[in-house]
């Protein structure tokens, strides 16, 4: 772990502040230059900006020290990094790569050692260093991918400090500071180690990418060139030690709060860092050009063993050590991060002496009375915070002794270990010279048998170049078949939209509707309350005119009363007073009648106006409802357009696809691929499907052209199920004789040029109307027809017999069986009556094996039938047992000949094994028997796998009986042998009696005898090896393999 790195002093890290009056940006005051003068300030800024261009040029050398310590020191004197981002900012980052690869360089020095606001100053320039990551990311060459991979750790390394403020930049930290960024919380320690596990994988990218780009079989750490490339690592190898040891003390904390299996992914993700980690570390070590500047650890042999918490006490925290004498590719002494003396403490305080009292003071009596015009408070204020720091860095001094000795104490533990490894592997050392010399003894032999498989090796040649070819081939398949899926995916998602677009158009449409028919609505509701209320004024009026009428019409007549009457002047004047009061009352009525009638007037006016109004405004919806109309209109016309093009596009996409099949038709390298006529005939039968569905959707889009979400994925399925039967006919074609091939390969070609048609006249609407798939479903249909033919022969048996053919060569193997595991017992007890001794012992072990695998192959045939009764059951549905045979007659053809095949074995086991106790027979033939019946059992449980579901329990019983009966066979085997050797023993050999001619001519003829049995060994291995060749071949014409392959090749 690197030591003291992160440690300050008034904002100035420890190793950095290195020797007095090291540059000119350490001159300053010693607050953020709020107190110094414009001139001092524009020296400093002056001073910053030529050591920022002198550290970050274009020459292709590494970054001297002292420019970079000049730019760190800067940023502590101002509190920030607005000096360096100014002067960042006029430089051709750009277009310069170089330049850029060193800017990254000093950026990442003052991410970790400068002041820690650089951090915060440096955030909103995040957006532009991503996309200068992505700009120079695009050259492969030079340094593009190299400043691209850095500006990428530089930005995750922002982030990540922006998440967790706690982490100081040089992430140095305690173990009780680790805890409490976690605040007791799992969850937190769980985000952040993944936060980690993300931060080094960019660190080791950027060292994989910096020692791919360099060529390694040279020195280039001694080149200027190449230290160029090599200076940021060192950053780099501080960083990663530093997150290797947190991450493995959170792994701990966590696998102690959470179970294993949930920190499965982080288990696997740290063994991939670490892997890379101990690698980079061992080669960045051998360098030349680190072994001068920095001590880089070695990680342990083996990773942490996070499942057992004592583990943790094992782990040795990486020690990253910078020689106090070592020198900078500037010939400048480099301080030694991890050595936290004395010495060096003292040289800070003078630093920090320096910067806040001037350099004059170092050499002088200290004169307060004349300290460049301080006031006595202002230094005795400064005196009392020296001497707080001075107490804080004597704190840290006695911690850093205490982390010292802990470190030695792990240090001697590890030298213990390494003692105990070196011990061990001098031990290791000599094993390997004693297997050496047994080894050179197994060397001759090896190299005779090295003659024997020359040839093997040139067929396994030829074999893996073929493979190659073929991997090339299906490698160009797999891309065309990628293109084409991303293409269709296009092409839904636009469908989509088009589709989201047009229900839009619809809700609009719909509105527009509904707010006409409300417009409407109100205004014939206002028409007729204005006729209903011009009405009941009308009515008013002309009552108020009867009224009038009839009341004058009584005035007349009282006047002619008046005049005719001979009534007495007493009488008249009372009449009189009497007719003027009526008149008075009468008009005061008129006199209100005709103010209701004004005001009438005045609301019929109203209610005219408002109707205007209302006519005005519904005129106005009106010509809104036109435009949207209108627009709706447009818009509808232009999906119709956008679907049309999508359904042009997706018809060329097809024909293509198509095309291509067919072409590859006329490609040579396309002859090595072969396929069967099943796979074929299904090929036909999904292609044939997918026509009916294309002209099923045909037939929608052409009664309703504003959908053609359900017609476009119909053509691309179509296109790639022709071009696969197109293919795959080929391929068949391959493996038949000339006359179906040359008709398979023809009706191929018929089928593509009728589906070319068809796809064509997609782009054309009048050809859709009447364009017709049945010369296409002719072609599919002439196709499956040969594949029909085509079809290997299977057994000579009625389908409908399959059924009850099988239930007897079950039970016939089950008799077989039981009538061998009778006879073994009955042969004995008939041994046990009638021989003793080696015989009855022999004859015992044999029989005794061979009754346990009768029992274990009983075993293998019950659980074989209950499997065999699950697979009818499950997979017959509503057919049944003897149909469901029928339907799987190829599975049930196979079954068949398992079971024959375990019978005949057992019955011939049998047989061999009464000869071997009669003494007629052979303890080989006993063996090749017991070996037979293990591969017919094998047969029998592969036949019953076919069908059978990966969970079920009958299954897993067969399974297990298989393991039994290969273990018996192997006790067969292996007391057979030992019956054999116990039988040789009892026939030694005495040649004491023997003269030496005698001796010399049984030597001859047992050299004789040798080369007889050797030549005999030969001829038979041949035969053998005929007699396969011929079952398989008959074999694979009884069960539905590929027969006569060979015959048939072209």
């Amino acid at each position: 772990m690197e030591r003291s790195s992160g440690r300050h002093v008034a904002g100035a890290p420890l190793g950095l502040l290195g020797r007095r009056g090291a540059s000119p940006g350490a001159a300053g005051g010693s607050g953020g230059g709020g107190g110094e003068s414009a001139m001092e300030r524009e020296a400093f800024e002056k001073g910053q900006t030529v050591s920022i261009n002198k550290a970050i040029n274009a020459q292709e050398v590494a970054v001297k020290e002292k420019h970079a310590r000049t730019c760190i020191l800067g940023t502590h004197h101002e509190k920030g990094a607005h000096t360096f981002w100014s002067a960042v900012n006029r430089l051709p980052l750009s277009s310069n790569a170089v330049l850029c690869w060193k800017f990254c360089h000093v950026f990442h020095k003052l991410l970790r050692d400068g002041h820690p606001n650089v951090l915060k100053d440096s955030v909103r320039f995040k957006s532009e260093l991503s996309d200068m990551s992505r700009m120079w990311g695009h050259l492969s060459e030079g340094y593009g991918q190299l400043c691209s991979v850095y500006l990428k750790l530089l930005r995750t390394k922002m982030e990540f400090h922006t998440k967790n403020p706690r982490f100081p930049g040089n992430l140095q930290m305690s173990d009780r500071q680790l805890d409490e960024t976690g605040e007791n919380d799992v969850n937190n320690f769980f985000q952040l180690t993944v936060e980690m596990f993300d931060y080094l994988e960019c660190e080791l990218s950027l060292f994989q990418t910096v020692f791919s780009s360099l060529d390694m079989s040279r020195s280039v750490s001694v080149t200027a060139t190449g230290q160029c490339r090599l200076a940021p690592l060192i950053q780099v190898i501080l960083d990663c030690s530093h997150l290797y040891d947190y991450t493995v003390k959170l792994l701990f904390k966590l696998h102690s709060c959470l179970p294993a299996d949930t920190l499965q992914g982080h288990r696997d993700r740290f063994l991939e860092q670490f892997k890379k980690l101990k690698d980079l570390f061992y080669r960045s070590s051998n360098l030349q050009y680190f072994k001068r500047l920095i001590q880089i650890p070695q990680l342990p042999e083996n990773p942490p063993n996070f499942l057992r918490a004592s583990a943790l006490s094992e782990h040795i925290s990486p020690v990253v050590v910078i020689p106090v004498e070592a020198s900078s590719p500037d010939s400048e002494p480099i301080m030694d991060l991890a050595e936290g003396d004395t010495t060096s403490q003292q040289s800070l305080f003078d630093n920090k002496f320096d910067d806040i009292f001037g350099t004059s003071f170092g050499s002088g009596p200290f004169n307060f009375n004349a300290q460049n015009g301080m006031s006595r408070d202002e230094k005795d204020r400064l005196i009392e915070q020296l001497h707080r720091e001075i107490s804080s860095l004597k704190e840290e001094l006695s911690n850093f002794k205490a982390e010292s000795h802990c470190a030695a104490v792990q240090l001697r533990g590890r030298i213990s270990e390494l003692e105990a490894e070196l011990a061990e592997q001098r031990h290791l050392k000599q094993q390997a010279l004693d297997e050496s010399e047994f080894l050179r003894a197994e060397a001759d032999d090896l190299k005779r048998r090295h003659q024997d498989t020359e040839k093997a090796q040139r067929s396994l040649t030829e074999i893996e170049r073929k493979a190659q070819a073929m991997e090339q081939r299906y490698a160009k398949l797999k891309e065309k078949y990628s293109g084409l899926v991303h293409s269709h995916a296009e092409l839904l998602r636009k469908n989509a939209e088009v589709t989201k677009q047009v229900t839009v158009a619809r809700q609009v449409q719909g509105e527009a509707e509904r707010d006409k028919r409300e417009v409407e609505d109100s205004l014939h509701r206002l028409s007729e309350q204005v006729q209903r209320k011009t009405q009941e004024q009308a009515e008013v009026l002309e009552a108020l005119r009867r009224e009038l009428l009839s009341s004058r019409q009584e005035v007349q007549a009282m006047r002619g009363t008046l005049d005719s009457s001979a009534q007495s002047e007493a009488e008249q004047s009372t009449l009189m007073a009497a007719l003027q009061g009526e008149r008075s009352a009468l008009a005061e009525t008129v006199a209100q009648r005709e103010q209701q009638a004004a005001d009438l007037e005045a609301q019929v006016q109203q209610l005219k106006a408002s109707l205007q109004s209302q006519s005005e405004a519904a005129q106005e919806l009106r010509s809104r409802l036109q435009e949207k109309e209108s627009d709706a209109e447009a818009f509808r016309q232009r999906l119709l357009d956008q679907q049309w093009a999508l359904l042009c596009c997706a018809a060329k996409e097809a024909q293509q696809v198509v095309q291509e099949a067919l072409n590859r038709l006329e490609d040579p390298a396309h002859a090595g691929c072969t396929s069967s006529a099943d796979y074929l005939l299904s090929r036909t039968v999904a292609a044939s499907e997918g026509a009916d569905r294309l002209e099923e959707a045909c037939g929608q889009y052409l009664a309703d052209q504003s959908d053609v979400s359900l017609l476009l994925p119909c053509v691309s399925r179509f296109a790639h199920l022709l071009g696969d039967t197109i293919l795959q006919a080929s391929a068949t074609s391959h493996m038949t004789p000339m006359e179906p091939a040359d008709r398979l390969l023809e009706a191929g070609r018929e089928c593509g040029a009728k589906a070319l048609a068809f796809l064509g006249c997609l782009e054309d609407q009048k050809a859709m109307e009447e364009m017709d798939l049945n010369a296409l479903r002719t072609c599919l249909q002439h196709i499956a027809h040969i594949g029909e033919e085509l079809l290997p022969k299977g057994l000579d048996v009625e389908q409908e017999r399959l059924g009850d053919l099988v239930d007897q060569e079950m039970a016939a193997t089950a008799a077989a069986i039981e009538a061998a595991a009778a006879r073994i017992e009955e042969m004995l007890n008939k041994s046990r009556a009638g021989d003793t001794g080696v015989k009855l012992e022999v004859n015992e072990r044999i029989l005794g094996s061979c009754t346990g695998l009768m029992q274990a192959i009983q075993v293998l045939v019950l659980a074989s039938k209950d499997l065999q009764r699950e697979i009818v059951e499950s997979g017959r549905g509503a057919a049944s047992p003897k149909e469901f045979y029928a339907r799987n007659s190829r599975w049930t053809e196979g079954l068949i000949s398992a079971a024959k095949a375990v019978g005949w074995g057992a019955t011939l086991m049998v047989d061999a094994a009464d000869l071997v106790l009669q003494g007629k027979g052979k303890f080989e033939e006993l063996m090749v028997c017991s070996h037979e019946i293990a591969a017919s059992t094998a047969q029998l449980v592969a036949a019953s796998k076919v069908k059978a579901d990966k969970e079920s329990g009958n299954l897993r019983r067969l399974q297990a009986a298989s393991r039994g009966v290969n273990q018996a066979t192997a006790g067969v085997v292996a007391s057979t042998k030992a019956a054999q050797s116990q039988a040789q023993e009892t026939d030694s050999m005495d040649f004491s009696a023997m003269t030496l001619t005698q001796i010399k001519r049984q030597e001859m003829d047992s050299q004789v005898r040798v080369l007889e049995l050797e030549s005999h060994l030969q001829k038979e291995r041949q035969r053998l090896g005929g007699l396969r060749k011929k079952h398989y071949e008959l074999a694979g014409v009884a069960e539905g393999w590929e027969q006569n392959g060979a015959d048939f090749a072209p």
